[in-house]
């Protein structure tokens, strides 16, 4: 088979597209021939050798396609079926293409309890779009911070694969979403998509404009995963008793603690890796029950994996960065 895989750290230049043995689905195990699959900032970070991991590794932890071969003693799937990939269990101690070889490949063999049937109203570029970063978007919003319809979200970064599925979640269970860019043409795609208000963080004031924009109420859940860049504002424009939830830190890990905020508004800081097979299945009942697609920007052939990953860390993306694998 075709994939694409590092054999040293370092830029887009390592990544190779080359000739590797059809892996082998064994006792339990699940072959399946991919059709698509996305690109994540995991995907840049272990490239990098952040973390370094064993090599060579293909890389690539969302896919979606169809079951080739099943394992002795797999049940509920069969071949010819169409599904999607969970790419992490417990919570991200075991994440598909940082742990071992991932999606980035014409074929993939991964245990039977990480392979579901796909979401019918969904293509494989749309059901290999959303597991990774929707999953996570969903345990922060719904199983760490309780959303509730009708309050109010931030969601820093929208064009990012966060920011843009914490929008579109929020969203489909009905909450009010205030996005942020430091790209205007990427504010007018979020309002043209639904969301109730952006701001540009790069030319406004959020604090100011959340303020006017909730009519002094302020952000019942911040969706932060930029870290030293936003944290201020993050417990700025939080409401009192609202919900910080925190998957990453981007710009940093170690802001202002701004410890005075948290008492005295009462707040709660959330912290939140990937999601349990139980947000899995509740983010894919929200799907099937609203219909949700993930938003896809744009999708690269798998042999221009190295485009693929120059272009999402260009930072001129909306939504996710996706690979299209021949058949």
């Amino acid at each position: 088979m075709k994939a694409v895989r590092i054999h040293e750290d370092g830029g887009p230049e390592v990544l190779r597209y080359e000739d590797v043995p059809d892996p082998v689905a064994g006792p339990g195990e699940v072959l399946v021939r991919l059709a698509a699959a996305s690109l994540n900032h995991l995907d840049i970070w272990v490239r990098q050798g952040l973390p370094s991991v064993p090599k060579p590794r293909i890389l690539g932890a969302d896919g979606a396609g169809v079951v080739e071969a099943v394992g002795a003693g797999v049940e509920g799937l069969s071949e010819g079926q169409e599904v999607v990939l969970n790419p992490g269990l417990d919570d991200g101690a075991h994440i598909i293409g940082e742990h071992c070889d991932g999606t980035h490949a014409e074929l993939i063999v991964v245990p039977a309890e990480y392979v579901v049937p796909k979401p019918e109203h969904l293509d494989f570029v749309e059901a290999a779009a959303f597991p990774l970063v929707y999953e996570t978007a969903y345990r922060m919003l719904v199983t760490r911070a309780g959303l509730r319809e009708g309050e109010w979200v931030l969601a820093w970064g929208v064009g990012s694969g966060v920011g843009s599925a914490a929008f579109t979640i929020a969203k489909a269970l009905g909450a009010r979403v205030v996005v942020t860019s430091g790209s205007d043409t990427k504010l007018e795609q979020a309002l043209a998509l639904g969301a109730d208000a952006a701001v540009n963080h790069a030319t406004g004031d959020v604090a100011k404009e959340v303020k006017g924009i909730t009519d002094g109420h302020g952000i019942d859940v911040v969706v932060e995963h930029v870290g030293e860049a936003t944290w201020k504002t993050s417990l700025s424009v939080a409401a009192p008793h609202g919900r910080v939830a925190v998957c990453g830190a981007t710009t940093g890990p170690n802001p202002p603690a701004g410890l005075n905020r948290i008492w005295w508004k009462h707040l709660s800081v959330l912290g939140s890796t990937m999601a349990t097979r139980e947000d899995f299945a509740g983010l894919l009942d929200l799907m099937e029950r609203t219909k949700l697609r993930p938003i896809v920007d744009r999708t690269f052939a798998l042999a221009d994996a190295a485009d693929a990953h120059r272009y999402l860390e260009g930072a001129s993306q909306f939504g996710k960065v996706m690979l299209s694998i021949p058949a």
